[in-house]
């Protein structure tokens, strides 16, 4: 559609917040297990690289376990539902990781929190997707990115204000020192638990979205759907919305979850692009910088202390880059953005991987590793779930997306889980070129096979693309 419809844009940005905020429960506890590490561990005497890994990669089982159920939940229970039981999960977790008094306590809590993760960072975008027009829908659904990434950041300047609470811990403490100080006893726990409260709102605020209007006219609420519709654009847009879905509907059965229609061979083709979309945003290695930015910094020479303020500024490019990717997706399109940022990071992991080689000293790692995290939130970190959000047909759109996110926490487990050992293994250097290397054979990959979307409505796109 490219006619000019009288848009609500406030209702439209309202809805597409409310439906972000998962996005930002995810951000934040994503992340906030990279500055509370120092402390937690102490706590726990976790020594072993084995449950280093486990401690931090515990969230992503529960992650998978999101995305699994949203493969068979979300076109038969609809979008609303479930975020509003990621709501829930969210907040469960942030008390319970929090009150945690044991370390199979703590994990269970985070493997709860990783379940709310799972759905969240499935559903968001695909409902501001369904919920968008077409010409803005780059933009709306790299909303979603930019509340990831306010969230990242309020989970590290949390981590971080908190940490200076403690003012008796001293750089130079050691690991039974930290776990004996209030750090160790109570501030990690105090990071964990601030995230009820956005949780708390999150849960709220989702009764009073409606549902999506494409998976209504899927399960045949068309009067529903055509009420939100008229809110949104007037009734012209509603119209013509509710005949362009009707009409992709019409190929197939518009209220049964057709798993098998997965194996068509182009919506196997689709499939096997966003596995790879996904398997690329983890393996580029940036989660490595999020998870163990302390361990990098503390490699690199910092202290306690000026690792926790070089944690924050990671979160602060994270949400500037976000406002790059705001401005261009919609006008210069989703490949070229993925392609050109793809190079920079290959080149910069080449950097990054000499700097620990020939020991250069820390500031020369930071300015790699800040340029390093600014081209991956420009690309990788919102582009992702812009492209998932449009390469599937209306029919299966639910389920296929629901596999993209499994294959991404499938790809963000196997990386952190196993970077510990693979870091004893190859070193620092090593493994800052393997990442490299992944994201040049990335950049090749998506040259020769990535579509572009752009100014398509996701009609357009179904009867092109598959």
């Amino acid at each position: 559609m490219t006619k000019a419809y009288p848009y609500n844009q406030t209702y439209i940005w309202l809805i597409s917040l409310t439906a972000a905020l998962g996005g930002f429960l995810f951000g934040y506890d994503w992340v906030v297990i990279g500055g509370a590490k120092s402390f937690y561990e102490p706590f726990f005497n976790i020594t072993s690289p084995a449950d280093q890994g486990w401690g931090t990669s515990s969230a992503l089982v529960g992650c998978m376990v999101g995305a699994t159920l949203c493969i068979f939940l979300s076109d038969r229970l609809g979008r609303k539902r479930l975020l509003i039981f990621s709501g829930f999960l969210f907040s469960l977790s942030a008390i319970g990781t929090a009150l945690a008094d044991t370390f199979w306590w703590f994990n269970f809590y985070r493997i709860v929190g990783g379940i709310a993760m799972g759905i969240a960072l499935n559903l968001s975008p695909l409902y501001i997707s369904e919920m968008s027009p077409a010409e803005r829908r780059g933009r709306m659904v790299t909303i979603n990115q930019l509340l990831i990434m306010i969230g990242v950041l309020l989970a590290q300047v949390v981590n971080w204000q908190i940490s200076l609470l403690d003012t008796q811990l001293t750089d130079e403490a050691t690991f039974d020192q930290i776990a004996q100080s209030w750090n160790g006893q109570v501030g990690w726990r105090w990071m964990f638990g601030a995230e009820v409260i956005p949780a708390a709102l999150f849960f709220i605020l989702l009764f009073f979205v409606p549902e999506s209007t494409r998976w209504l006219i899927k399960n045949g609420q068309v009067k529903e759907a055509r009420k939100i519709l008229i809110k949104m654009g007037g009734e012209e847009y509603a119209h013509d919305c509710i005949q362009e879905t009707k009409a992709i509907l019409s190929k197939g059965d518009e209220s049964q979850v057709d798993l098998k229609a997965l194996f068509h061979p182009k919506i196997l083709r689709l499939l096997a692009l966003g596995i790879f979309l996904a398997f690329l945003q983890q393996w580029s290695g940036i989660n490595v910088v999020i998870y163990y930015a302390a361990d990098i910094f503390q490699a690199a020479g910092f202290t306690l202390k000026q690792m926790m303020l070089n944690i924050v500024v990671i979160g602060g490019v994270m949400v500037a880059s976000v406002f790059v990717t705001l401005a261009t997706v919609d006008k210069y399109g989703r490949k070229s953005i993925m392609l050109w940022c793809l190079g920079a990071m290959a080149l910069l992991y080449g950097g990054i991987g000499y700097s620990f080689y020939a020991d250069l000293g820390g500031a020369t790692v930071v300015v790699l590793v800040l340029a390093n995290v600014m081209f991956y939130s420009i690309s990788l970190a919102p582009l992702l779930w812009v492209l998932l959000s449009e390469i599937f047909p209306t029919r299966v759109r639910g389920a296929a997306i629901s596999i993209g996110a499994l294959a991404h926490w499938v790809g963000n487990f196997t990386l952190t889980y196993f970077f510990p050992a693979i870091k004893e293994n190859l070193g620092w250097a090593n493994n800052f070129w393997l990442y490299g290397a992944i994201c040049a054979f990335g950049f090749l990959v998506l040259w020769k096979v990535l579509p572009e979307t752009k100014g398509k409505s996701l009609e357009e796109l179904d009867q092109e693309l598959s």
